[in-house]
């Protein structure tokens, strides 16, 4: 089903496991190299190299130098210092006393009788620590990569854990998939909020009511995009994570940690949701996983903050992480930012209409949204071809030929009750919040059920409170509303064989599970059934011809309260597949950005319209302009969503459309149908405007100074191409008057 044309890759380091055995002989010869010592007190002091930076250590483990080699300037708070690697039970930190160079490797001693053994190794562009045993663990759930401490407060990137300023970057990047963004907290997602930072205290002062560092609640409901995003100033910064944290007292922290998966916690989920409006969180009983923090190991740098991108790719490229290309390059190049369509409605245009306008990429919004259904995997999904209802795939054998990617909105893992993991038969591998036995043997009619405890049966719902309480026992659903809080332990509100499942006989002692629900009304895969979801969407892909897919819930991985595990066990898993199956690219488009999704995506091109960017009046809405500050703070770019054709947009208004996502390095979807797009008199005027615009910017004719002056909002242009490697650029005056042209050429990276 897939064509070669289509020039991206799945880079086979993307399924490499990052086993390091063996190694420890290299990592200690690289050692005695990379340390020079100096003595005081009777303490070793360790300083780490590499092209751009020298970390000190000190005797105690702790890091007290972060210096710019260049300049000589030091990131490191005065008179503070960081714990190279911190243990964490039960709540509770626990800080390095000791830290040794013992032959090839490094040991820290902690407080507790735990002693931790690393390799350190300097990789030009960074350095690489790993974590190589824990002795005797003394029950240590979580280790953690700092928090490290910097001087650094402009721009914090919480989702990658890396801080910036105009000159210098500073980040740790995870290189394993257990070791994931921030310290450890419930389900190992931070709780999204505002903070109080401005971006440029000169152009956006703090009034005087607010202060730096300020947390505030995120507003509305979360029932729809618009409901997380409530402040339209400039210094209400959204959080998207914890990854790095803003310091007012010194400038900025950034940490990521890895946890003891293998043990049960008990937590409240969901921890990541704030909104004032919902009653949430609630109890979860982790189903464990068979992974720890033994081998967790982080790429630290240090470099001018113009090579952040750089470095981090070659730690992506080093360390065998997801390095997924398109045309020859990274996806996370800025010179690969492209716009997409978003397609509604008969199909026959569509590829004669993105030839024209010269885009690579089609999300099918018009099929609606599409959920997994292991025995109807197409369901109603059929594309419109000369008036006929045909399968994808007939669609797909035309896009592939052009090099254009096609793929479904779909709901990711979110699993509705008309799926066959549902009924007639649940699946075993259903999430579930919590067990416990029934305690007298029922028949099928019985609705007197007895249960062994209350195990936090009286909560209901999930965290949008949306009243679903469901419990699975053998292969039977139940329906049910709370529980007595006096023995015998009552169920009220029992509806047997609910969901179209059959109500069965069950004796005393059997499991009664209750399974976790998602905000769509349904329910989610556990940790090894999402393992076959890898595998089923991959399938999809492949059979369908699609090499684009939009993930829309993507925040579904978080349910079974692992965190950025999730994410990354099942994007591992799929992309494995998809190149076993011969798949050379995908495009991934998602609700979300975190740390366990970002190395595998594209775009994310959430929300639209207005609440976006307006591009009548060149204004960012609220939601658009909290997920710019967020995106962009950790290499990833912002976004203007959907932005579907509107009859009364001028050709001026596909220009400020086009200018200002330049401008930002914003990526979009254009929203189309042949009917929108027909019923128009400057169909050509408006398709030959966007391609010179799309021309231009594919030839790297836009300089950085130039972006910035196009970035103000009053400043609107007009765009002529005079051939394949030049256009005259016009400012745009109120009253519609061009002004002088200057001359755009094609550049040499373009």
């Amino acid at each position: 089903m897939f064509q070669r044309s289509l020039q991206g890759s799945i880079n086979s380091n993307t399924m490499r496991k990052n086993k390091r055995n063996g190694k420890c002989l290299t990592a200690g010869i690289i050692i005695g190299t990379l340390l020079t010592f100096s003595m005081h007190a009777g303490a070793q002091h360790m300083a780490f190299t590499t092209k751009y930076s020298a970390v000190g250590i000190n005797g105690k483990g702790f890091i007290t130098s972060i210096r710019d080699k260049q300049t000589n300037t030091e990131y490191n708070p005065k008179g503070l210092s960081s714990p190279l690697l911190t243990l964490e039970k039960e709540g509770k930190n626990i800080y390095p006393a000791k830290a040794k160079l013992q032959g090839k490797q490094l040991k820290l001693t902690y407080p507790n009788g735990s002693v931790a053994t690393l390799t350190v190794e300097q990789k030009n562009d960074y350095l690489r620590f790993e974590l190589l045993s824990l002795f005797p663990r003394n029950g240590v759930d979580n280790v953690i990569w700092g928090p490290y401490k910097t001087n650094i407060s402009k721009t914090i990137g919480e989702i990658l854990s890396v801080v910036r300023s105009d000159n210098f970057a500073i980040g740790i990047l995870a290189l394993n998939d257990n070791t994931t963004s921030g310290p450890p907290c419930n389900g190992d997602m931070y709780q999204a909020c505002y903070i109080i930072h401005s971006p440029d205290p000169v152009k956006y002062p703090l009034p005087a009511h607010l202060k730096e560092g300020q947390r505030f609640r995120i507003g509305g409901d979360g029932i729809n995009d618009v409901a997380f995003y409530s402040h339209p100033e400039e210094y209400y910064r959204y959080m998207n994570g914890n990854g790095a944290s803003l310091e007012p007292d010194y400038g900025s922290s950034i940490v990521l940690h890895s946890r003891d998966r293998k043990k049960p916690y008990t937590i409240f989920y969901p921890h990541f949701n704030d909104f004032p409006g919902v009653k949430s969180p609630r109890h979860m009983e982790l189903t464990p996983v068979d992974v720890d923090y033994i081998g967790s190991a982080i790429a630290f740098y240090a470099c001018p903050d113009s090579l952040g991108l750089r470095t981090i790719e070659q730690v992506v490229k080093n360390e065998g992480l997801p390095y997924i290309t398109r045309n020859g390059k990274w996806v996370k190049d800025p010179s690969n930012y492209q716009t997409d369509i978003a397609w509604s409605g008969p199909h026959d245009s569509l590829v004669s209409y993105a030839g024209q306008l010269g885009l690579k990429a089609v999300q099918d919004e018009g099929l609606g949204e599409y959920y997994t259904n292991p025995a109807n995997r197409w369901g109603d999904k059929k594309v419109t071809l000369n008036q006929q209802k045909r399968p994808i795939s007939d669609l797909t054998a035309l896009t592939n030929k052009e090099g254009i990617a096609y793929g479904l909105h779909t709901l990711t893992e979110f699993i509705q009750p008309f799926s066959s993991d549902v009924h007639p038969v649940p699946n075993d591998g259903l999430c579930t919040v919590l067990k416990t036995r029934i305690t007298k043997a029922i028949g099928a009619n019985d609705t007197l059920i007895q249960v062994a405890d209350t195990s936090y049966l009286n909560e209901f719902g999930g965290w949008d409170d949306n009243k679903v309480n469901v419990l699975k026992i053998g292969k039977e659903l139940i329906r049910y509303k709370g529980v007595t809080t006096t023995k015998p332990y009552t169920l009220t509100g029992v509806e047997r064989g609910a969901l179209k499942t059959n109500a069965a006989a069950h004796n005393a002692g059997d499991q009664l599970a209750k399974l976790q629900v998602n905000c769509y009304g349904g329910f989610i895969p556990d940790i090894t059934l999402q393992d076959d979801y890898a595998e089923y969407y991959a399938k999809l892909l492949h059979d369908g011809g699609m090499n684009y897919i939009d993930f829309d819930g993507f925040e579904s991985f978080t349910y079974q309260g692992h965190g950025q595990y999730s994410f990354k066990r099942f994007l591992k898993g799929m992309f494995g597949h998809l190149e076993k199956m011969g798949v050379p690219y995908l495009r991934v488009m998602g609700s979300c950005v975190f740390e366990g999704n970002w190395h595998y995506m594209s775009v994310c091109n959430v929300g639209g319209g207005n609440h976006m960017f307006d591009p009548v009046n060149n204004k960012w809405g609220i939601e658009g302009k909290d997920i710019r500050y967020s995106f962009n703070g950790s290499y990833f770019p912002s976004t203007f969503g959907i932005q579907n054709l509107q009859r009364d947009w001028t050709v001026q208004v596909i220009e400020n459309l086009q200018c200002k996502s330049i401008a930002w390095d914003a990526t979009y979807m254009l929203g189309l149908s042949q009917d929108a797009v027909e019923k128009r008199t400057d169909k050509q005027a408006i398709f030959k405007a966007f391609r010179t615009w799309e021309n231009a910017k594919n030839a790297g004719a836009f300089g950085d100074a130039l972006k910035k002056e196009m970035q103000e909002e009053k400043n609107r242009y007009h765009l002529e191409q005079l051939n394949d490697d030049s256009w005259k650029l016009y400012k745009v005056a109120s009253d519609g008057a061009l002004g002088s042209p200057q001359t755009l050429t094609r550049s040499k990276a373009g």
